[in-house]
């Protein structure tokens, strides 16, 4: 990993061990000292100048959009969406971006707080113990919820709140961010207008070479749409999702023409598979068995010279994706909160993949989980795409540009601007239902690339393509990481499950099924991190 557009950082405050410090600094990328004092000690692999200094205060951020001048943390984290460190000669604070993009992780030990931008480094401060909540999540919904990360020690700074130390203590603070202190009402904003405010985010692009993924669905071709629109130097690129039916590359090819886009198809190699998911594992530091298949894609945006623009949170805020008709008619919040948590989790594979102890307790573990990370949306207007946003965009999807994308090379999400996003969400859940919004959206931007067939709407017979996640090399790899789980953790799976698993790589060819895949995935990754630290794990001992 290059830290070429966004730095790592590690650091410490409040009553800094200098040994402890010491170790934190060692133990990750080479780094440079940025700011040191009394209370407060921060470190980049890169220079990191303040945003801020003077009289003894100073701030400093480390996202990819730098803050023009001093402010209240909060409005720092929700303009800008970075991470960042402050202090006023009284009170120091680390805070997370308002949505957390940028992942802060630490370590508190007696009164003091060590920080850094990746899990690993952490890992030398403490003891290397699981966290059961965090993988019933990963595995039950593909990503952990709130604070959580695989490891019981290591927090994760959630979006919209800040670590703080003055007169001598230590302290939590979480506040709610623009969306939800402003009043909930529809504003009736047009796809006209919202158009328009997506070319004056564009604007901040001005001069840049940009490249566009075109997959096929509504996000891409809007936003390469409004690219070539604004006649910028723009390349698009398409990859295989590896769902099985490759769809996205002929639609990608009809939108890409219609645009007079040069376009490019990224392939990938069925026996590199079990590199990739490694690779990206491990680069994830386990968080989520999500994006093994834009291994390729990534590595190729590294030394492309162009800034990927991305289309995150496209989906909850212009078309309730995962919003369900159930979460819709819901009639009281414990519903509503069912079934968005059900859109988001898994659904049934063909036969039991869990032990009945087992699963009954993932299931109350990550109720409760998700029930805490949605809690301050409860009753807002929009609380359904928020929901959605707050947890599997940021916490699994945003992963792809952010994780694999960045750090070596520079990513856009223009949906997250400010100004696009406070317009989205003022589109009331009910004009954006099955993507009727959307769809005036796309005509506004161009009606005949609109015209063309989606991925989000398929109709037509679809060409069945080979698997790659489960092509020969993949099922070995997957059948050794199995076997891990079933000999450290047998009572995590169903007798079923361990029958099939005793059957070889071959006997998982019977799992084809969408929700099997992806049960199969996460089990997959938790017996790659058992494998990992297999010399750094006592005895393990389920709670279930």
């Amino acid at each position: 990993m290059q830290f070429n557009v966004r730095p790592y950082v590690c650091g410490a405050f409040g009553r800094v061990d200098s040994v402890v410090l010491g170790k934190l600094t060692g133990a990750g990328p080479r780094v440079r000292p940025a700011l040191q004092t009394a209370e407060a000690a921060l470190f980049s692999s890169a220079p990191l100048p303040p945003y801020h200094r003077a009289d003894g205060a100073f701030a400093f951020s480390w996202g990819e959009r730098r803050p023009l001048a001093l402010g209240d943390w909060m409005s720092v984290a929700e303009t800008y969406e970075t991470p960042g460190l402050i202090g006023d000669g009284e009170r120091v604070t680390l805070h997370a971006g308002a949505l957390g993009l940028v992942d802060v992780y630490y370590v508190r030990l007696g009164d003091a707080v060590y920080f850094s931008s990746l899990i690993q480094p952490l890992l030398s401060l403490v003891p290397i113990e699981l966290d059961w909540a965090a993988w019933a999540s990963i595995i039950q919904v593909t990503f952990p919820l709130g604070d959580a990360t695989p490891y019981s020690q290591v927090k994760r700074l959630p979006g919209s709140s800040a670590l703080m130390y003055e007169r001598g203590a230590l302290a939590t603070e979480r506040r709610l961010p623009r969306w939800l202190r402003r009043e909930p009402y529809e504003a009736w904003t047009t796809a006209g207008e919202l158009l328009e405010i997506l070319h004056d985010v564009y604007k901040d692009y001005d001069g840049r070479r940009l490249l566009v993924p075109v997959s096929g669905g509504y996000d891409s071709r809007l936003l390469c749409s409004v690219a070539v629109a604004r006649g910028a130097d723009v390349e698009s690129w398409t990859t295989s999702p590896d769902d099985g039916t490759d769809t996205d590359i002929a639609f990608a090819r009809a939108i890409t023409r219609e645009l007079g886009v040069e376009h490019r198809v990224i392939t990938q190699d069925p026996a590199a598979y079990p590199g990739d998911a490694m690779e990206v594992a491990r680069r994830l530091e386990y968080l989520t068995p999500h994006h093994a298949w834009y291994a390729p894609f990534a590595q190729e945006v590294h030394g492309s010279g162009r800034m990927l623009v991305d289309g995150l949170a496209g989906g909850p805020l212009l078309k309730n994706f995962m919003v369900s008709g159930a979460a819709l008619e819901a009639t009281s919040q414990a519903e509503r909160s069912a079934a968005v948590l059900g859109s988001l989790s898994l659904g049934a594979p063909s036969r039991p993949f869990l032990s009945p102890r087992a699963a009954a307790w993932i299931e109350e573990a990550v109720r409760e989980q998700f029930g805490a990370a949605t809690s301050m949306l409860h009753g807002h207007r929009a609380e359904l795409p928020l929901s959605v946003l707050h947890t599997r965009t940021v916490r699994g999807i945003a992963r792809s540009a952010v994780n694999l994308v960045g750090p070596e090379a520079s990513f856009a999400a223009p949906f997250i601007h400010p100004d696009f996003f406070d317009a989205a969400l003022s589109v009331g859940v009910s004009r954006k239902d099955q993507g009727r919004f959307y769809r005036e959206l796309l005509h506004a931007a161009n009606p005949r690339v609109a015209a063309l067939p989606s991925t989000n709407v398929v109709k037509q017979p679809l060409r069945r393509v080979p698997l790659r996640s489960a092509a020969a090399p993949a099922r070995a790899y997957s059948h050794r990481m199995l076997s891990t789980v079933a000999e450290r953790v047998p009572s995590l799976l169903s007798e079923e499950l361990h029958e099939v698993i005793g059957g070889g790589p071959d006997a998982l060819t019977r799992f084809r099924g969408w929700n099997d895949r992806f049960w199969v995935r996460g089990l997959v990754l938790f017996g790659l991190w058992l494998n990992d630290f297999e010399n750094d794990l006592d005895e393990l001992s389920p709670p279930f």
